[in-house]
């Protein structure tokens, strides 16, 4: 299973959800669902925007687990 390492990002770089809401601008609910991990897919726009923002790459934003 693929997991969005948003949470972790966050804690490293000193900002809250609601920092990273704000910057993104999409619906709550959606928001939630992205960060909690209980969404099936994330748009390139998304992927793009958090890159900038926790200047990082694709590959930093994801994790791969087993289960």
């Amino acid at each position: 299973m693929i997991r969005l390492k948003v949470k972790e990002l966050l804690e490293e770089n000193g900002k809250t959800k609601y920092w990273l809401y704000k910057q993104l601008g999409m619906s709550y609910q959606n928001f939630s669902r992205m960060i909690n991990n209980e969404t099936k897919s994330i748009r390139y726009e998304n992927i793009e925007t958090l890159c900038l923002l926790f200047n990082c790459t694709p590959n930093e934003l994801f994790e791969i687990n087993d289960e």
